[in-house]
């Protein structure tokens, strides 16, 4: 009932954020949560681009850290700017009720948007915002079309617009040299950060999965042994 309670909670504010499923053809996600080099990178992007505005408000640095392998003086000194201790719960320091004025809608949190929407919504997402003159911001989104938030990884993606032809407006272009990153720099950079939210949905899922595997293996065991004795017991009767 409590984990109904939560996800029923937390899917409140994604719903103002996130819009009806999109027509969009979605690129397939596929998460690892061993490569810890691939989490450590979406941890700097998140905490550099996103979370000024989002904020991770079940999750704690420390745990983070730990379960990243980073030590707890480099994740203070180059992950968290509020001043916060390394045991905090990783909110933001974004204004509720400006941020409402300021976007129409404060930014959800996001620790379980990974969850709630899927790594591929989030993935093609992150990926699919374009130039749009006619929006508040100057941008829109073919995953979340009108969206309310900014191009935050502009810097690195570049200037990306749709390219249309006499069907659909269905291609993306981003114009030479705008970005600090190339295509494929880009989309590894967007995989990152989305397998560092596909974590933060549910940190403790290698654990999970690890002690899943060590009780299929004691079940087969105990079963092997119950079925050996129960033959042993049966033999006599049979015969």
């Amino acid at each position: 009932m409590k984990r109904i309670l939560v996800t029923a909670l937390l899917t409140i504010p994604l719903a103002s954020w996130s819009a009806s499923s999109s027509d969009w053809p979605m690129q397939e996600f596929d998460g690892d949560l061993q490569n810890l080099p691939s989490l450590q990178n979406g941890f700097k992007l998140y905490a550099n681009y996103c979370m000024g505005c989002h904020g991770l408000q079940f999750q704690r640095y420390e745990r983070t850290a730990d379960d990243l392998g980073i030590p707890h003086e480099l994740a203070l000194k180059n992950l968290v700017f509020t001043g916060q201790k390394i045991g905090d719960l990783m909110t933001t320091s974004m204004p509720r009720e400006e941020s409402k004025a300021w976007f129409g809608a404060a930014p959800p949190d996001l620790t379980m948007v990974a969850r709630v929407r899927g790594t591929d919504w989030v993935y093609n997402y992150l990926k699919t915002f374009y130039v749009d003159e006619n929006r508040p911001l100057g941008v829109n989104n073919k995953v979340f079309a009108n969206v309310g938030m900014p191009n935050v990884l502009l810097d690195l993606q570049g200037v990306q617009r749709q390219v249309c032809n006499a069907e659909d407006c269905s291609e993306l272009v981003v114009d030479a040299g705008t970005g600090l990153m190339s295509t494929e720099e880009f989309d590894s950079a967007i995989y990152d950060l989305t397998n560092f939210l596909y974590y933060v949905g549910e940190p403790a899922r290698l654990e999970r999965q690890r002690t899943g595997v060590f009780v299929l293996l004691f079940l087969i065991i105990l079963g092997s042994f119950t079925y050996l004795l129960n033959r042993e017991y049966w033999k006599d009767v049979k015969h």
